[in-house]
């Protein structure tokens, strides 16, 4: 991997360039949550023309740099506390808390609210009614999404077991012995940004790995992918905030 620097007007950014097999003619340029700006490109592709090609999308990379900044300022750390936003399949909520001890305890999609109604409104009890909401919302959501997908994809007979696992760096992974895990958090992410996960690791009972078939049937399925991708990575540090 070699790091080369962009300039664009009096901006300028560093870019990491990785040479991967897997890519034939095609140049893969990627804005991450962190900031950090990677390129792919095919082994036999001249310095020059990668520059080119980077060069041609600075408007858009510095564009993306700037989105995901904005988005790690909304990142903070959650107080659960009344007023404070939570995304649920890529919209705003503002959480509505109410303690009442005279009623059982509820989570619930109130007209652009999450409202949760507790006998006790501390931040951990909050954070906890919170975040099994979160997890019930995700396991059935997950759930009749694969069955959708999966009843579109010819070379599929059987559908996989799936389970929800936290995890910190992934949206999910596919065992090998074809069970589907997924990450509770992705339920915050946009619809066709969970599709794309979910097709991803789906493809995966196929092809094992990220070779070059994996992203040829990949690509088969959803010809958008890419995009769908650059979004989430641009977008993950938002979705993830505890």
């Amino acid at each position: 991997m070699t790091i080369a620097t962009l300039r664009y007007g009096d901006r300028e950014t560093d870019y990491h360039v990785a040479l991967t097999e897997r890519l034939t003619t095609k140049i893969l340029i990627h804005v991450h949550p962190d900031g950090i700006v990677e390129v792919e490109a095919p082994p036999n592709r001249e310095p020059t023309i990668i520059q080119a090609a980077v060069q041609k999308r600075a408007r858009w990379i510095f564009e993306n740099l700037d989105s995901a900044k904005d988005a790690r300022a909304y990142a903070l750390p959650r107080e659960y506390v009344g007023g404070e936003t939570h995304f649920y399949l890529g919209r705003r909520y503002r959480l509505l808390v109410r303690e009442d001890r005279t009623v059982p305890s509820t989570v619930k999609l109130v007209r652009g609210t999450i409202e949760i109604v507790a006998p006790v409104a501390d931040r951990a009890a909050i954070r906890r009614r919170l975040r099994q909401w979160y997890r019930i919302r995700a396991q059935e959501y997950f759930r009749r999404r694969i069955d959708e997908i999966a009843s579109r994809i010819d070379w599929l007979s059987v559908l996989p077991p799936m389970k929800l696992v936290p995890m910190e760096l992934q949206w999910g992974s596919c065992s090998p012995t074809g069970s589907i895990h997924l990450n509770p958090a992705l339920i915050r992410a946009p619809r066709h940004c969970i599709d794309y996960v979910l097709l991803h690791e789906l493809c995966h009972l196929k092809e094992h790995n990220h070779s070059k078939k994996f992203y040829a049937l990949l690509a088969k399925h959803d010809p958008h992918w890419v995009d769908t991708k650059a979004e989430l990575d641009r977008l993950a540090e938002l979705f993830l905030a505890e």
